[in-house]
């Protein structure tokens, strides 16, 4: 059992009790990865609009290009905000998996809390790109370029929360998550 919370338990994957943190956070992830997926595929929606404006309607559709730019830019960003929260992300696992008890958990603490401090700046830079942005139009689309910057805030606040939620389940439950 977690010691975040005493409420409603879940069965988790190892047949031990999820918390409702534990799920909450879960479904956040699984969130991004649904709206990504969904991005992509008005993605790949668009790009076939653009093939057939081009060369079967001879109308070049502009907002395509604009558009992808932003698209990709949240399919990016939730997509790794996700692979914190699932340990996903990149890393080099074969040195620290070889390594006793002690220096492995700390290297995943100290994997975390960089993880976590660099989900901090990417939101707080972030933050700052969205309030310098406000009154610039994106061409094309006539969208705020803040836009474009408010997936680094909305990615970098997730990487925090859940690299922290990492290091706090690892101190306070070892053999869990």
């Amino acid at each position: 059992m977690s010691a975040y919370s005493d409420h409603t338990q879940e069965a988790g994957e190892d047949g031990g009790a999820r918390s409702v943190i534990d799920v909450g956070l879960d479904g956040i992830a699984h969130a991004c990865i649904v709206v990504s997926g969904v991005l992509l595929v008005f993605l790949i929606a668009s790009f076939g609009w653009l093939v057939f404006g081009r060369y079967v309607l001879n109308d070049t559709p502009t907002w395509v290009e604009q558009s992808s730019l932003l698209i990709v830019v949240y399919v990016t960003c939730l997509g790794a905000a996700a692979g914190v929260r699932n340990k996903s992300h990149l890393s080099i696992e074969f040195i620290r998996d070889g390594l006793p008890a002690l220096p492995r958990a700390l290297m995943c603490h100290v994997a975390d809390l960089f993880v976590a401090l660099f989900g901090v700046f990417m939101a707080w830079q972030g933050g700052i790109m969205v309030l310098d942005n406000l009154q610039r139009p994106i061409p094309m689309i006539g969208l705020s370029e803040s836009w474009r910057a408010l997936p680094l805030v909305i990615s970098g606040g997730l990487m925090m929360l859940f690299a922290a939620v990492n290091i706090v389940q690892r101190l306070v439950a070892p053999t869990g998550r």
